[in-house]
């Protein structure tokens, strides 16, 4: 499922985090839904599915409980409480209403939102996710807030199967931000150089895969980004230009990529995998104008994952990210690679789950990490099968610009939990609680991190 907002293109977030905390919410609903059950109890759960799922209740809701009772909603009222280390604590309303098949598998979700957030005020998403089938998904997110922020992100996947030829994604996203930090460039940036600004962005991506066949493809992406970074507007921070300067970005940059990349994908399933792998290769150049013209830098990487059942509820989850940039032609800083945050991003971000989005930044960059995903309980809610789960995880990474530097030297660590809710085929929602150096972070989206 398309995040945030910046997940799959790199500039989404906001709008799809704060929604995955419905996903989490169901676990507050256990105790009033008439049919849940834990590990032990699975086989009846999934044998009683379709009669639980298909709207009669053990014990009818009456009045306003209704509106609460997993069973006999009209829609989801989920309190929304979303917690960010740059963004602050938003609080509000998430009424989502979801559409399920004969299957009892989620094809449409509708989820707007209204909220408060103590920096930019009141603000309001619409939000609609649909799932035709397993070869084609869309997406559709536009919202605002009464300062500074405005965002609006439209995807379409098709060719997700690899049963055809060709595969087909699309994005378009406008985006401004006015929560990231800057704290220098380098592996050991300090915390007390912190500044923020506001990232305005625009963009334009379309991602061609040839399929050789279910496992093997090669894929091309285009990628044109519009980039204004704008002073900040954050109360006790300073703002990005009064310590820095213009000299690391500030001002508008365009961004035209072309990256190809040779894929090799393994796994038993593309949104909830147990077993297999998923290895990625790839080389591209951005730059300013065109194709070649006025060359921003030159890219190569490698980004693989791998999954292994131990038991049948346990899986043991691993990502490795390696990204290296062998010509640069004083690219803006938030072209290199970075740290920090709950996301991946092929060739750009990778997560460091007890730090802040972009903490570090550097021209080259390594990332691990590793789950213990352990399926704790099993329910039957809204008109869906809802599997909750809980991994401990460990994160790993660092920056450097030397290219001889050892990428597993001097690494900054981060242990946490990570909580998911799942609804099989296409949805998972998480939050992970991550604490590094630096202190605790919480961080909330769809889709897994890997």
């Amino acid at each position: 499922m398309p995040r945030d907002a910046r997940r799959r293109a790199e500039c989404r977030g906001k709008g799809a985090s704060d929604f995955s905390l419905f996903w989490v919410g169901l676990a507050t609903l256990l105790i009033a839904s008439p049919c849940w059950s834990g590990p032990a109890d699975s086989a009846a759960a999934d044998a009683s599915a379709p009669e639980a799922s298909g709207g009669q209740a053990a014990t009818p809701g009456r009045g306003l409980w209704n509106w609460f009772n997993p069973a006999t909603a009209p829609f989801i009222p989920v309190p929304e409480i979303a917690t960010d280390p740059n963004g602050g604590t938003t609080i509000g309303i998430l009424p989502t209403w979801l559409r399920t098949d004969e299957n009892h598998q989620i094809r449409r979700i509708i989820a707007p939102d209204f909220l408060r957030n103590p920096y930019f005020g009141l603000g309001f998403h619409a939000r609609m996710y649909s799932y035709p089938s397993e070869d084609e998904q869309w997406s559709l997110l536009a919202g605002a807030k009464q300062r500074v922020e405005r965002e609006f992100d439209a995807e379409y996947q098709i060719g997700r199967s690899r049963e055809e030829r060709w595969s087909f994604t699309g994005s378009l996203i406008y985006d401004r931000d006015g929560t990231p930090r800057f704290y220098g460039i380098g592996n050991e940036s300090p915390q007390s150089a912190q500044t923020n600004f506001t990232n305005e962005q625009t963009l334009a991506q379309a991602q061609i895969g040839l399929n050789l066949n279910r496992a093997w493809q090669l894929l091309y992406t285009g990628r044109v980004r519009l980039v204004d970074l704008l002073p900040g507007t954050l109360p006790g921070i300073a703002s990005f230009e009064t310590r820095f300067g213009s000299t690391e970005g500030v001002g508008t940059t365009r961004e035209v990529l072309n990256r190809l990349s040779i894929v090799l994908d393994t796994r038993d399933d593309l949104t909830v995998p147990s077993r297999g792998q998923k290895w990625v290769v790839y080389a591209g150049v951005a730059s300013r104008h065109g194709v070649l013209n006025d060359s921003l830098y030159s890219e190569a990487g490698v980004d693989g994952r791998g999954f292994v059942p131990i038991t049948r509820r346990t899986i043991l989850a691993a990502h490795l990210a390696l990204r290296y940039l062998p010509t640069e032609n004083d690219p803006p800083f938030w072209a290199l690679s970075s740290l920090g945050g709950g996301r991946s991003v092929l060739g750009g971000e990778q997560p460091l789950r007890g730090f802040g989005a972009g903490r570090f930044y550097d021209r080259n960059s390594f990332s691990s990490s590793v789950e213990l995903r352990q399926t704790a309980l099993v329910f039957n809610a809204f008109s869906t099968h809802i599997e909750l789960e809980v991994a401990p995880f460990v994160d790993a990474g660092r920056v450097f610009s030397n290219s001889h530097t050892s990428p597993i030297a001097q690494l900054h660590k981060v242990g946490g939990l990570a909580f998911r809710a799942i609804a099989r085929p296409f949805v998972v929602g998480y939050v992970d609680i991550g604490y590094g150096s630096e202190g605790a972070a919480v961080f909330s989206g769809v889709n897994y991190l890997f």
